[in-house]
């Protein structure tokens, strides 16, 4: 595994040989991160996160308590994931399923994700969009739109900084 010296590793966390973390960045208890996964540089992993093979996840984000990252999500640079959001991977999931296929999720720079979360994958979640906490995104989400609820549906559109713009 590439470390720097400026890395933080909580002594319960399980990193794979072959993942690569970024310099200064923070990984606290019971984190795991498989194989040929790559974290950036200055980001928090907390508590309990999962972060599966082949993720790569930018420089400046924030994955807080009990997230689960699975193969096919990308995670661009200064995005916020909430404690217990949840990803998908594959479209139909079977447990019989032999060849099941991996669906691909893009979450943009400077997105933010509230807490439990649902993101279904396929979708490309937009630069600074916001999701509510408890919303199940289906759809993608335009960049710069606060979206909430049970389908996710757009709420208004924000600025860079998650405020409503009137």
């Amino acid at each position: 595994m590439k470390r720097h010296k400026s890395l933080f590793i909580h002594r319960t966390a399980e990193i794979h040989s072959n993942a690569v973390i970024g310099r200064e960045t923070k990984i606290w208890i019971n984190v795991q991160i498989r194989e040929k996964a790559s974290v950036g540089k200055k980001c928090i992993i907390s508590k309990d996160v999962y972060i599966d093979k082949n993720v790569k996840i930018g420089n400046y984000c924030k994955i807080q308590n009990s997230v689960s990252i699975y193969d096919g999500v990308k995670i661009c640079n200064k995005v916020f994931i909430g404690p217990n959001v949840s990803f998908t991977n594959d479209r139909y999931p079977r447990a019989f399923q032999k060849e099941w296929k991996i669906t691909k999720t893009i979450i943009n720079d400077g997105a933010s994700i509230g807490a439990n979360a649902t993101i279904v994958c396929g979708v490309n979640i937009g630069r600074y969009a916001l999701i509510a906490a408890g919303a199940v995104v289906i759809d993608d989400v335009p960049p710069f739109t606060m979206v909430a609820g049970n389908p996710a549906v757009i709420k208004y559109k924000i600025n860079k900084y998650g405020k409503k713009i009137n």
